[in-house]
């Protein structure tokens, strides 16, 4: 899958985001390993703290179809800058893949950057810390 085509599927998921109270849509497109690409969008509440961001939908629906690794990850927004993942987002994604690539999509211009999940989110807090004990 080329990275055009992996931001079209993220832009596509943006449309179906519910985002009444901030009105800040965001789609995401994680690419698996097996090549296989599972999309999500954010999905606000009333209840601020139960929204939930495009890439852990998008994560769950991987790891409920029994996916583990995951190489690429493209994000857009209704916003104008680079849309990054959350810091909960990036705890939830270097669980299964420290070196996930982030496709981060301009709102506005369609650019887009790419990083690594690990440069994102040095000096994380993984599974080989709980080795330590």
């Amino acid at each position: 899958m080329t990275v055009s085509e992996l931001i079209a599927l993220a832009t596509e998921a943006k449309t179906h985001a519910y985002a009444p109270y901030s009105s800040f849509s965001v789609g995401a497109a994680l690419e698996c390993e097996d090549g296989s690409v599972f999309t999500g969008c954010n999905v606000e509440s009333a209840s601020y703290p139960c929204a939930i961001c495009a890439e852990r939908v998008a994560l769950g629906a991987a790891v409920a179809a029994g996916n583990r690794r995951f190489q690429r990850l493209a994000i857009t927004s209704s916003g104008e800058d680079f849309c990054y993942p959350c810091g909960i987002c990036r705890q939830n994604l270097i669980e299964f893949s420290p070196d996930l690539q982030i496709i981060a999509v301009s709102g506005t211009t369609g650019e887009h950057k790419e990083i690594s999940l690990s440069e994102l989110l040095p000096f994380s807090f993984t599974s080989d810390n709980l080795k330590q004990l």
